[in-house]
């Protein structure tokens, strides 16, 4: 017995040593694609003008070809962020790299990057032929291939017949497709946008969301946005970055943020939330709720019916309320109606169909929602 037991182990030996080097291996091979994928790294940044950080102790890693949007309030340090990658200003603390290489010493100039501003910044006294190929005088490209990759982008953003117009003569629409073909005609590996879309009207915005997404998809540029649109944020982001004060809230792809944010704050700025506490109810769930959490339920989750309505044949996954309509706001494709509930009033919103009742101020009705729509949130 006991030579059987040491041959075993004999022969363990080996094998477990072989597995503990296969899992290190494993490890730096992980650790060695992360490093390669992760075009963009802030490493713990933190920008102070006197005794006020912008950004405090910020951290983020950019993948390569990835759509992030920073997401924020005024002066929640989005645009510092922007500005510290653009090498605009300098960090006080803390370092940023790409592709591995701190660049917290290079000159924006020197970045490599492609930047949209707000305002298009565009050359006024330049024609649009003449603002697309700066970029590329300013590289030393020659004359005829200036010429052919002019011609291919003004092709691409659909602007071929106004390549000697001047800004002046452009429309809001078309400067922003002017100031995205200079971005991108010098073929930079990271494209930077600063709210973008914020100058154009909603019909022409939800346009240029199309286009960018377009853009980006074709091109495959590693794309960072600032905004404070969440709409443009939902529709055009990978991921998306939600800043408060200077510190990140949370990232998470779009659909994860909208329907499982972690506190009061981000439900609240990405969209719009019911916090069930605040209207004094007793929250009925599927478990126990986190400790130091509020429940929150989305607007569009709740159901709204006559306060006569039989219970639902699902009425033990749910949870029924007695409310009275507070307003109700036509909206064209959905209906917003304000109901006053226990201490507090719950949003909730339905999209517009034929033969639907309408419900107006003053009438007694009953709210439902699953229980499992509900999320439980920081305050």
């Amino acid at each position: 017995m006991m030579v059987v037991h040491m041959a075993v182990a004999s022969e363990s030996s080996p094998n477990l040593a072989r597995q503990r080097t296969v899992a290190r291996l494993a490890e730096r091979i992980t650790s060695e694609e992360e490093r390669i994928s992760a075009q963009i790294e802030f490493r713990g940044v933190t920008k102070r003008y006197g005794a006020i950080a912008a950004v405090k102790d910020f951290s983020l890693t950019v993948r390569r070809g990835e759509f992030l949007t920073i997401l924020g309030p005024s002066g929640s340090g989005k645009t510092t962020a922007l500005m510290l990658l653009a090498g605009f200003i300098s960090p006080s603390e803390g370092d940023i790299f790409i592709v591995g290489n701190s660049v917290s010493a290079v000159p924006s100039y020197r970045r490599d990057q492609g930047i949209v501003f707000q305002n298009y910044a565009l050359f006024p006294h330049l024609t649009v032929r003449r603002n697309l190929e700066f970029p590329l005088e300013m590289r030393g490209v020659k004359a005829p291939e200036r010429s052919k990759r002019v011609d291919r982008m003004l092709e691409r953003v659909h602007l071929k017949d106004y390549r000697e117009r001047m800004p002046s003569q452009l429309s809001g629409g078309q400067q922003q497709r002017v100031a995205l073909a200079r971005a991108l005609i010098a073929d930079p590996p990271i494209l930077l946008l600063d709210e973008p879309l914020g100058a154009l009207d909603r019909n022409l915005r939800e346009q240029m969301q199309g286009e960018i997404k377009s853009l980006h998809k074709e091109f495959g540029k590693t794309t960072i946005c600032v905004t404070h649109d969440q709409e443009e944020a939902l529709t055009l982001s990978d991921r998306i970055v939600v800043m408060r004060d200077g510190r990140i809230e949370q990232i998470d792809t779009p659909e994860a943020l909208y329907d499982r944010p972690v506190s009061r704050f981000v439900a609240n700025f990405l969209g719009e939330a019911n916090i069930l506490d605040d209207a004094g109810l007793t929250v009925e769930s599927d478990g126990v709720p986190p400790t130091g959490t509020v429940a929150m339920i989305r607007p569009e989750r709740i159901s709204i019916t006559d306060s006569a309505t039989p219970k639902r044949t699902d009425a033990h996954q749910r949870q029924s309320v007695a409310g009275t309509v507070v307003e109700m706001i036509y909206g064209g494709p959905v209906r917003k109606y304000h109901v006053r509930i226990g201490k507090g009033v719950l949003i909730l919103r339905e999209h517009v169909s034929s033969g639907q009742q309408v419900f107006k101020p003053g009438d007694e009705v009953q709210l439902g929602w699953l229980k499992s729509d509900l999320r439980f949130v920081t305050p």
